[in-house]
């Protein structure tokens, strides 16, 4: 890898590639690690549903153990790994909710059943059934009819703002190859360091 170049343009150069290969991976899949209020790590995979130069962005129920733990320490970790081009990329940052208008804009995009499924869900709580959350997107669905599902006021997304971001390929008898790129102390631009494996 070289070492001189901007992070977003390396991540959208793999993430395409990786989105591009034909076999089957979620190349969006990524592990969010939080802290919970005693400090203990906690962690589970989002889909990444947008980057660019501000941040990665991820989409959940507010009312969610992760989005409370965000809440509570907005210091979080990504890792994304594409298992068949051997490669990780390690972010560090923090979350910030995105804007109420990405938000809709996204929420848009999604199955109206998957719509329906955000009114529906009470997200990590206990679930008596299946048949009872099968019930709840029923009533979702008789409440909106036809007609458009908007936006649950409980469901929106955040943006990991990255202070670190770590590029990660494997190398032959595991000599790894690894860049760190951090944010300077103005939040205008990277320095890059070659890490050793």
């Amino acid at each position: 890898m070289r070492v001189a170049e901007d992070p977003f343009d390396r991540f959208r150069e793999w993430y395409e590639e990786a989105c591009r290969d034909p076999r089957g991976e979620v190349p969006e899949a990524m592990c969010l690690s939080t802290v919970d209020e005693k400090g203990r790590p906690d962690a589970r995979f989002v889909l990444l549903k947008g980057f660019d130069e501000r941040g990665f962005v991820f989409y959940t129920n507010t009312n969610s153990p992760k989005a409370r733990q965000m809440e509570g320490n907005p210091a979080v970790a990504l890792t994304i790994y594409w298992e068949r081009f051997r490669r990780q990329v390690r972010i560090r940052g923090r979350a910030e909710p995105v804007s109420e208008k990405e938000a809709d804009e996204y929420f848009a995009t999604r199955p109206r059943v998957s719509r329906l499924g955000a009114w529906a869900s009470e997200q990590s709580q206990p679930l008596k059934s299946r048949f009872t959350l099968l019930r709840r997107v029923a009533v979702a669905a008789r409440r909106f009819g036809t007609g458009e599902v908007p936006r649950p006021p409980f469901w929106s997304g955040y943006r990991v703002v990255p202070e670190t971001i770590e590029f990660w390929s494997e190398g032959v008898f595991r000599l790894n190859d690894r860049i760190i790129f951090r944010r300077d102390q103005e939040g205008r631009g990277w320095s890059a360091t070659r890490l050793y494996p």
